[in-house]
């Protein structure tokens, strides 16, 4: 078996060697998100997401460093305002987009619940996040505007349940989408 897959790799590895062109998500009609980390005095910046639009629906590629390694909630949420409230960090921008008002968290690529739930964002050893996620809810880059683009503490179950929003927990980035 280990045999098999190492040929498998070995093989893929060959057919893409010679492509070594990277997909540049700038190169297509896009817009860049800037995110900040969310401190009480002042925002320290970690990066930016590129949201491209394709056929498939808006994809978003991350170049986000300094988070917690592991998986993180990733939401488009109502507002355009990362700002606190007397109530907690990133508060001001409301809670995830839902424009049809469901009320509910769901799976990214289900036509129920919010509009704004992403699939979660997946941050490496070493505190990067790379891996582009997509949306098929969200079809043109105009809906995005004018609103925020948050990272919360913890995985994302895509539920309600056991825990509300899919159990993630206090926002921790975030960046107004223009």
């Amino acid at each position: 078996m280990k045999k098999m897959i190492f040929i498998s790799l070995a093989a893929t590895t060959l057919l893409f060697a010679e492509n070594t062109e990277m997909f540049n998500p700038k190169d297509s009609k896009h817009i860049t998100i800037k995110l900040d980390m969310l401190n009480k005095s002042e925002s320290t910046p970690i990066g930016e997401v590129v949201a491209v639009q394709t056929k498939y629906g808006v994809a978003f590629y991350p170049n986000l460093t300094n988070l917690e390694p592991g998986l993180h909630g990733f939401h488009v949420h109502e507002k355009p305002d990362c700002g606190a409230t007397e109530k907690g960090l990133g508060l001001k921008a409301g809670g995830h987009w839902d424009p049809k008002k469901t009320g509910g968290h769901s799976f990214p690529w289900d036509d129920k619940g919010h509009k704004g739930d992403l699939p979660a964002l997946y941050v490496d050893k070493d505190g990067k996040a790379t891996n582009p996620v997509l949306s098929p809810k969200i079809k043109t880059l105009e809906e995005l505007k004018n609103h925020a683009l948050m990272v919360h503490i913890g995985g994302d179950n895509h539920h309600d349940y056991p825990a509300k929003l899919g159990g993630g927990g206090a926002r921790i980035a975030c960046g107004v989408i223009q």
